[in-house]
Order: C-alpha cells, then sequence, then structure tokens
C-alpha cells in the first residue's frame, strides 16, 4: 500500500423550522428540512456522480493510463453504472470522496404527515493525499454556506479529521516486503493505493518521518469489508502468513542502515 486517503467525518444538522407542523396545512408553503437537505446533497455531486465542491474535484492525476473497472468487485445492481470521471486507480486512490453513511429521520413505520424540522446526517469525506483533511472541511463547510436553499440554518457538529498517507516505495524495507510477497503468493507484488484510511498511519509517519511504514491488509475480491458475512479466503491468509515470515526472516539476517535508528539482528 502506497498511499490512503484521509477522512473527514462529521454529522450535519439543518433545521427550517422549531416544531413540526401538518405537512397537508402548510406543505406547498412552508420549506421542511428534508427538502432543503435533499436540495443540499444533490449539489455535492454533477450529473455523472462526481464531486461538486469546489475544490475537491480532483487533486491528483493517476498515471495510469490502463482501462480499470470495479463491477466484478462491487455488488452493483443490474443497469447500475459507474460514477465520476478519470480512471479508476484515480478516483478511488487519488480523489476526494463524500458519502452520506446514515441519518436520523422518522422510519417510514413510524412517519407522520408533517413536515420535519430538522434532519441529522452523517458524512464521511474522503481526502485524497495532497491535501490535508483541514482544507477539505474548509471547502465542504463553504460549499454548504453557498449552496443551503430556503434560509434554511446548518451547523457540523461530532467532526473528526484524519491525514492522508503517501509512501516512498523506493525505501529497502518496501523492496523486502514486495520481494517476501512474492514468494508467499507466488506472483510479483503490486504497488497500489487503497481508498481507505487509517489516520493514526499520517500520525506514526509524522512522529517517526523517517521511518519506513508499511500498510498491508488481507483481502479476497469476495472478502465484503465493513459489510454483513464479511470473511477471508483461507488460502490467502496462509499466504499473508508466509509472506510475513519471509519478511520477518529477511529483516532479521539483513543489515539495514537506515530502519528510523533501528538495526536488524544478526
Amino acid at each position: 500500500t502506497v498511499s490512503l486517503r484521509g477522512n473527514v467525518t462529521a454529522t450535519l444538522r439543518v433545521r427550517t423550522l422549531n416544531h413540526a407542523v401538518h405537512s397537508g396545512m402548510f406543505g406547498g408553503v412552508v420549506p421542511d428540512a428534508m427538502m432543503a437537505f435533499v436540495a443540499l446533497a444533490a449539489s455535492f455531486y454533477d450529473a455523472q456522480g462526481g464531486l461538486a465542491i469546489g475544490g475537491l474535484e480532483g487533486v491528483e492525476q493517476s498515471k495510469s493510463g490502463e482501462a480499470h473497472t470495479v463491477g466484478h468487485e462491487a455488488p452493483l445492481a443490474q443497469g447500475v453504472s459507474e460514477v465520476g470521471r478519470g480512471s479508476v486507480p484515480q478516483r478511488l486512490w487519488r480523489s476526494a470522496a463524500l458519502t452520506i453513511t446514515g441519518m436520523d429521520i422518522p422510519s417510514v413505520a413510524h412517519a407522520s404527515n408533517t413536515l420535519l424540522p430538522e434532519v441529522s446526517a452523517k458524512l464521511s469525506l474522503r481526502v485524497p493525499p495532497g491535501m490535508s483533511a483541514g482544507s477539505a472541511l474548509a471547502l465542504l463547510k463553504d460549499h454548504i454556506t453557498r449552496q443551503i436553499r430556503f434560509g434554511a440554518t446548518w451547523e457540523l457538529q461530532d467532526v473528526s479529521l484524519g491525514e492522508p498517507f503517501s509512501l516512498d516505495p523506493s525505501g529497502p524495507v518496501v523492496g523486502l516486503a514486495a520481494t517476501a510477497l512474492a514468494k508467499g503468493f507466488g506472483s510479483e507484488a503490486v504497488y497500489q493505493g487503497v481508498g481507505g484510511s487509517i489516520p493514526f498511519i499520517s500520525q506514526l509517519a509524522e512522529v517517526f518521518p523517517q521511518a519506513q511504514i508499511l500498510v498491508t491488509g488481507i483481502e479476497d475480491p469476495d472478502t465484503r469489508a465493513h459489510s454483513p458475512n464479511e470473511s477471508l479466503d483461507l488460502r490467502v491468509l496462509w499466504r499473508a502468513i508466509l509472506s510475513e515470515a519471509v519478511l520477518l526472516s529477511e529483516l532479521n539476517r539483513r543489515e539495514i542502515s537506515d530502519l528510523a535508528g533501528i538495526r536488524a539482528l544478526d
């Protein structure tokens, strides 16, 4: 893993009324919070589903000219297409992405004929390498300020920032890890970014700037990370264990002078 996106998470609260009112008596004249939120949420994306927040449309271009797709890994329903512009690696690893991961609104079973005074939504904004999480948050706030409609009030609460991470793959330990993975899996290791976020990795890099941080994770195409029935093919796990054993053996055998002050034992 040579790069990770950072993350900005926050709860967005949108309010238009001091209390709920009858949707038949006031609907069509009085804006409800859901109407204001839906209009705002639509402004986050362009017609192709790409991010439409100024300054977050794309920070770094992918160097890969190959055609990629995630259709064989993502369980897209029939007829659903991918969104955004540019190569898949660029969109997944080097571009921002905004997801609404949850909402506090009445359920369908408990819905009533009322205009909602307030709605809350959890936002997850992935931040590409080359941009700070704080800068991304500022751009998000500016967009909301400009795009909120009907005079609705809003606020962001429970804001959490995680910085992106980039690795220099030319370090000696990275090369050893690639060799170990090749031995464990029987094929050449590939250097790639990951669209997910692990905030403490960037914190480690800040505290130990000379360290070579190896970010490894074990998944197969049907792992379904963070989804029900998450799993791991035991053959993949075995190969990962073998790769780690090879790497530790090589680190123990070789004497490397630039391991952030830590020398391998002979």
